[in-house]
C-alpha cells in the first residue's frame, strides 16, 4: 500500500440542511504507471507536444486556435471562451448532501475516484457523529461537489476510522449491458452437482484480503532495467520543479451537535433560532464565494505563466556520459 498523503487538495465543508462540517480532501490513490518523457537523443533536451494543423502540418499560434464541438460528422460549432466560462459551475466549497441512500444499492460501475475526507479545525466531534451515524444506518451521503471548476456526483462513505468521498460517474457515462453475449438462463443451465463442485473449489482457494501479495510485474521489471542503466552511467536527466497548488479556505461552520440539540427540542422557537444563526455564516460564505469566483477568472492564466517562467529558469540538461570502449 502506498504511504498516506497529508497534502490538502481541497478545503470546504460537508453540508446538509443547516449542518456544515469543516473538512479537507486528501488523495486516496497513488499513480504507479511508468511515465516516459520525450527527449532529444543527442542533447537530452525535453521534446514537447506542438499544436499543428493536421491538414498542412504547420505549427499554430495560440491565438489562431479555437475550441469547437462536433455536433455531426465533420460539422463543428465554435464555442467562445466567454461561453465556456459562463457554463462553468460555481464553487461553493461544500459537499452538498442531497439524500442519504443505501450504499449497497450503488452499482460498482458508478464508482470513479476516491478521496479521504478529514475533519478540519473545530470539526472533530460533528465529523465523528456523522461517521458513526452513517455506519449504524448503513447509509451513504449522495452529494454534489465542485472540484477544480468541475462538478461531480459523489458518495460520502464511512470507511474504517474516517470518511471517503467517492466521486461517481454520471448515469449517461455508464453503459448498459444490452447487446452483450451474457448467458441466457433459459438456454444455459447448471446442475446442483456442478454448483457444489464449484463452491468446493472456491472454498479451497479461500484466503484473507492481502493486497500487498500482488504486484505490477511490468513496472517492477522496467524499474530493474532503469536501475541497471543508472548504475552503468547511462542516466542523463532533466529536472523541473513541481508546480504549487493553492487551496481555498473552507466555508463558515455551524456545529452539528448544537443543531441536532435544537432539532430534538422540536419547538418552532428552536427551529427559528437555528435558521437565524445559519443566515450570518451563509451570507459570509456567499461573499467568500463571489471573491473566489473572481479570483478563479485570473488564477489559471497566472498559474500557467508562473509555471512557464519557473520551467524556463529551472530546466537543466545533462549530456549522457560517453561509454568506455572495450579493451
Amino acid at each position: 500500500m502506498a504511504p498516506s498523503s497529508t497534502r490538502t487538495l481541497w478545503k470546504g465543508a460537508i453540508s446538509f440542511g443547516l449542518v456544515h462540517i469543516p473538512v479537507t480532501l486528501h488523495s486516496a490513490t497513488a499513480e504507479s504507471r511508468m511515465k516516459f518523457h520525450l527527449l532529444d537523443k543527442k542533447t537530452m533536451s525535453a521534446v514537447g507536444n506542438r499544436q499543428v494543423n493536421k491538414t498542412t502540418g504547420e505549427a499554430m499560434r495560440k491565438e489562431e486556435v479555437v475550441k469547437a464541438f462536433e455536433h455531426e460528422k465533420d460539422q463543428f460549432v465554435i464555442v467562445e471562451p466567454d461561453e465556456i466560462k459562463a457554463a462553468l459551475p460555481k464553487s461553493t466549497q461544500t459537499i452538498d448532501i442531497e439524500a442519504f441512500v443505501d450504499g449497497s444499492r450503488i452499482p460498482t460501475t458508478y464508482f470513479n475516484k476516491p478521496y479521504y475526507v478529514a475533519p478540519a479545525a473545530k470539526g472533530q466531534k460533528p465529523y465523528l457523529l456523522l461517521l458513526e451515524t452513517l455506519r449504524r444506518t448503513g447509509k451513504v451521503g449522495l452529494a454534489r461537489v465542485v472540484i477544480s471548476t468541475r462538478q461531480h456526483l459523489a458518495a460520502l462513505v464511512p470507511a474504517g476510522d474516517g470518511l471517503v468521498l467517492e466521486l461517481l460517474r454520471w448515469s449517461d457515462e455508464v453503459r448498459d449491458t444490452a447487446g452483450l453475449p451474457l448467458p441466457d438462463r433459459k438456454e444455459t443451465s447448471i446442475t446442483e452437482r456442478e454448483l457444489k463442485m464449484a463452491e468446493q473449489l472456491v472454498n479451497e482457494l479461500q484466503d484473507e484480503w492481502k493486497p500487498d501479495a500482488f504486484h505490477d510485474e511490468f513496472r517492477e521489471k522496467l524499474e530493474q532495467v532503469i536501475e541497471a542503466k543508472v548504475k552503468a552511467g547511462e542516466g542523463g536527466h532533466i529536472t523541473k520543479p513541481l508546480p504549487g497548488e493553492e487551496v481555498r479556505e473552507s466555508a463558515d461552520i455551524i456545529d452539528l451537535t448544537e443543531l441536532l440539540r435544537r432539532s430534538l427540542r422540536g419547538g418552532a422557537a428552536g427551529r427559528a433560532a437555528g435558521e437565524a444563526d445559519a443566515e450570518a455564516p451563509k451570507a459570509k460564505a456567499a461573499g467568500s464565494r463571489r471573491m473566489a469566483a473572481n479570483d478563479e477568472e485570473h488564477e489559471a492564466p497566472r498559474k500557467r505563466a508562473a509555471a512557464a517562467k519557473s520551467s524556463a529558469r529551472s530546466t537543466t540538461t545533462v549530456k549522457p556520459k560517453p561509454r568506455k570502449k572495450a579493451a
